[in-house]
């Protein structure tokens, strides 16, 4: 790897921790982590105390139209469907090493449409 990339890994690797840092999910509030790549996105409620997975809604296998945007925003829509026959109405959101923009603003501003509290 160059040094430019190695630059890159590292600062996205810092901004990861100092998200993590602050948040943690609890029973009545857990973590809604949300997972990026080129091609798909997952999104997950997360009870760090327990170490489990209340919801999880993903891209992966579903016949998903649109930009990535547009996928972002069902896997929000999805996800606060799901929460809500799980009984879960707040969430602490965690955008791991991503900005609060695009992809990630859109599934989070689906998901408050539906119902979930950040």
């Amino acid at each position: 790897m160059t040094d430019r990339l190695k630059q890159k890994k590292l600062n996205a690797g810092r901004r990861a921790h100092r998200v993590r840092s602050v948040v943690s999910g609890t029973p009545g509030r857990p973590r809604l982590a949300v997972s990026v790549s080129n091609l798909h996105i997952t999104a997950q409620l997360i009870d760090d105390s327990a170490s489990k997975t209340v919801v999880y809604t993903t891209t992966v296998g579903q016949k998903v139209a649109g930009t990535m945007t547009e996928r972002a925003a069902w896997v929000g829509t999805e996800l606060a469907k799901k929460a809500k026959k799980a009984k879960v109405a707040q969430v602490v959101f965690d955008r791991s090493n991503r900005k609060y923009h695009g992809r990630v603003k859109a599934l989070a501003d689906a998901a408050r449409q539906e119902g979930l509290e950040f």
